[in-house]
């Protein structure tokens, strides 16, 4: 892919040296044909030529977070079944007796 890039540079750097060094062209239309059929078109085949990768990147970041998050929870639950204390989830404690109730 790199090799096309720089393929199309080269021939859009050549179509503004042309157009700077005519007898009618002027160096600011050499700038403009560089920047317009070469800078600009090649950035944005680049830019979407490399989509699948950074999607590619993105997923397996999140899915080694994922798996650093599934290791960390595995360890506090694994201490905590080892210190023998009560589950400290935050959750509120269940019926410990049963309700008494009046008879009719």
């Amino acid at each position: 892919m790199y090799l096309v890039v720089i393929a199309w540079i080269y021939v859009a750097l050549m179509m503004s040296v042309a157009e700077a060094t005519n007898t009618t062209g002027t160096v600011l239309g050499g700038v403009i044909t560089f920047v317009l059929y070469g800078a600009a078109p090649v950035a944005l085949v680049v830019y979407l030529m490399g989509s699948p990768g950074r999607r590619r990147r993105a997923k397996a970041r999140e899915a080694a977070e994922r798996a650093r998050a599934i290791a960390e929870h595995a360890e506090h639950a694994a201490l905590a079944r080892a210190s023998g204390e009560p589950d400290a989830g935050g959750h509120a404690a269940g019926e410990t007796f049963a309700p008494v109730r009046k008879e009719p």
